[in-house]
């Protein structure tokens, strides 16, 4: 059995969701407020450690012809720089167009107010990246 972790990277924030050890549902763990690369990938490391796991799924903010842009090149080096930190990790990338868009709609389908969506959106969408992720696996 394997957990695994994804990030919804962005400027100033990472969403993260973990799986079940069976690798069938997504759960949203936190959002992590970023402050620097050191404290970004510190964080990072204690969640992996504390939800055991060493498989990442990384968003990949393609464009909607299915190019990659600069925000593909900024994932793949923030991903890069996790590798450095942690060697033993194994990433995987994940498309993730439209998974905001998802997580906005299943939150206003829920009746969360616009102030809470904030709050949470990274997270959700995280939640949306790693289910489809697992999905694919079955």
């Amino acid at each position: 059995m394997k957990r695994y972790m994804s990030l919804d990277i962005g400027d100033r924030t990472i969403g993260i969701a973990v799986s079940d050890l069976l690798g069938l549902t997504a759960q949203g763990v936190e959002t992590i407020r970023r402050k620097s690369l050191d404290d970004d990938l510190n964080r990072l490391g204690e969640l992996m450690k504390m939800y055991e796991t060493k498989s990442l799924v990384s968003g990949l903010p393609k464009n909607m012809d299915g190019t990659e842009g600069d925000r593909c090149a900024i994932v793949k080096e923030f991903m890069g720089e996790v590798k450095k930190k942690y060697p033993d990790v194994e990433v995987f990338f994940w498309d993730e167009r439209l998974s905001t868009v998802a997580a906005t709609r299943s939150l206003i389908e829920a009746d969360v107010s616009r102030k809470k969506r904030k709050k949470v959106i990274d997270k959700m969408a995280a939640v949306f990246i790693l289910q489809g992720f697992l999905d694919s696996k079955r």
